[in-house]
């Protein structure tokens, strides 16, 4: 039976869509730029030592890069396309014009206000993307072996992920702040999902 688990939940490092502020999403296939390839080997520097029984990423190449020198020093790894970024549907690709930033908050405000199942045209609704979530979280827990989880992800996948792992409301997922390579610490036990650290920074000083 499970006991313990230690999930470090990390989001990928820069790319140029976020420096630019363009939408990005699962649709968009990004590399790190220079500053999240420094951001990775910050983090790596901080981490390499943790003793990581498995690395799970998903399927877009910025979560690879960013976990890369831990791949190169053999961490066993799987790709999982539940870990993917939500889809922004015909907003990806785009820069935060005027429009966009106001059909992004008009949707932001559905979510909170519990339509949950809304949706960018041609998107992923959070109710969606929570259901293949959980689809990779049951990869993710059900090896006993894995005590020390490194997980690398996206910025609003990640929210809505630690929302619902917390047992909270997917309304309040925009509570779970987020940058660049910044670190979720989520242990499980027999009490359940518990946070650790939220939004941690540190290694990137």
């Amino acid at each position: 039976m499970l006991k313990t688990k230690n999930l470090l939940i990390v989001r990928h490092g820069q790319t140029d869509y976020n420096k630019k502020g363009m939408v990005q999403g699962s649709g968009i296939d990004a590399s790190l730029n220079d500053a999240g390839r420094k951001q990775a080997k910050k983090f790596y520097k901080a981490y390499k030592d943790y003793g990581f029984d498995k690395l799970y990423i998903s399927e877009l190449k910025r979560t690879y890069e960013s976990a890369e020198s831990f791949i190169k020093d053999g961490l066993e790894y799987d790709k999982l396309k539940g870990l993917n970024e939500i889809s922004w549907g015909e907003k990806e690709g785009q820069p935060f014009s005027q429009n966009t930033h106001s059909d992004y908050k008009d949707m932001i405000q559905a979510w909170q206000n519990g339509e949950l199942d809304h949706k960018i045209k041609k998107g992923e609704s959070p109710l969606e993307v929570m259901v293949r979530q959980k689809q990779a979280m049951d990869i993710i827990m059900s090896n006993e072996k894995e005590e020390n989880v490194l997980i690398l992800m996206h910025g609003r996948a990640m929210r809505i992920l630690v929302c619902w792992l917390l047992n909270h409301d997917l309304r309040y997922m925009d509570m779970f702040t987020h940058e660049n390579l910044c670190l979720y610490h989520i242990t499980y036990n027999r009490a359940g999902f518990q946070a650790k650290l939220l939004d941690d920074r540190s290694h990137l000083s």
